[in-house]
């Protein structure tokens, strides 16, 4: 049995803590370690680091994710707060899209 999108969309709350264990365990140090409004690039994320987090974020998040997000939103607490911004948008397009019928 496969969960709604809307079950699955993670809050702000959610990506911080995601965020926070995915840098924690790449570059081995504490969660309390990882100050969420220190850009990506001060933790040392390359880009092919980046792409690695974006592709296991997709995958996290279930949905495709721009390439470029992490420049665009620098930091962690930039970047989950737009998306749960995207997260509201899908739940609510979700909601209130029209059912096509056979």
């Amino acid at each position: 049995m496969t969960k709604s999108v809307q079950k699955n969309l993670p809050t702000t709350a959610e990506i911080k803590a995601w965020l926070v264990s995915y840098l924690a365990e790449l570059f081995e140090i504490e969660p309390d370690e990882v100050d969420v409004n220190i850009p990506f690039n001060r933790y040392g994320l390359d880009s092919s680091a980046a792409v690695g987090m974006t592709g296991d974020l997709e995958e996290w998040l279930g949905y495709d994710l721009d390439p470029t997000l992490i420049y665009d939103y620098p930091t962690i607490e930039a970047l989950a707060g737009h998306l749960s911004e995207e997260n509201k948008v899908k739940a609510y397009n979700t909601n209130t899209s029209p059912k096509l019928e056979d």
